[in-house]
């Protein structure tokens, strides 16, 4: 009996993929596959490699967006190839034309089909090359301006904090108390509580 799966996919943990879930109200799904990880390559997603494990010919998968499946030129094709002859349906749920559950055009629709998601592919690996210029580009003119990054040392603690966080770390006093001691509002506080840690255990 066949199934129908959908993916769907952020690249980082603080990404929200409620979006995605969202798209897939109303529509026939057996099980979502969920993944936080960059769109890159398919080697380091593990999530991905066990649907792809439980794909069976007759399968349908649902992605919301071709850059859900990746955002790689050359693999996004060819695993897109890969997941047509193995004879699985494709529900690309923002671009239609890529759906292969109902190819009214026959070969002309895989033609359309092929230099649609080569094309798209392409958009999304260059807008994630751009996206990683930018970076580099945005923490360079931050260095430049002074500002530093990686864990802090503890001379960048300070000093009324590690007071307050000696204390309120040994349940001396409560959290209150401490941040009148380290005269900092709540979300200062734990932005340097959590970097106490780090260096505690760096």
């Amino acid at each position: 009996m066949s199934k129908t799966f959908a993916y769907v996919r952020v690249s980082t943990r603080t990404q929200n993929e409620a979006r995605q879930l969202e798209a897939l109200k109303g529509l026939s799904v057996d099980e979502v596959i969920i993944e936080k990880a960059s769109g890159k390559n398919f080697i380091d997603r593990t999530e991905y490699k066990r649907l792809k494990s439980m794909l069976r010919e007759g399968d349908t998968l649902i992605i919301h967006s071709l850059d859900r499946l990746g955002r790689s030129l050359r693999e996004v094709p060819r695993e897109f190839e890969d997941l047509v002859c193995m004879g699985v349906g494709i529900n690309v749920l923002d671009m239609p034309i890529l759906n292969t559950t109902n190819n009214e055009l026959g070969l002309t629709g895989e033609l359309i089909t092929k230099i649609v998601v080569t094309l798209l592919s392409y958009v999304a690996e260059s807008e994630r090359l751009n996206n990683k210029t930018r970076q580099r580009e945005g923490i360079a003119a931050a260095k430049l301006s002074g500002k530093k990054f990686g864990r802090p040392t503890v001379t960048e603690i300070p000093q009324n904090f590690k007071r307050a966080y000696e204390l309120y770390s040994n349940k001396v006093i409560n959290l209150k108390e401490a941040m009148q001691i380290a005269n900092m509002s709540k979300s200062t506080f734990y932005w340097y509580y959590n970097r106490m840690k780090q260096l505690q255990v760096a």
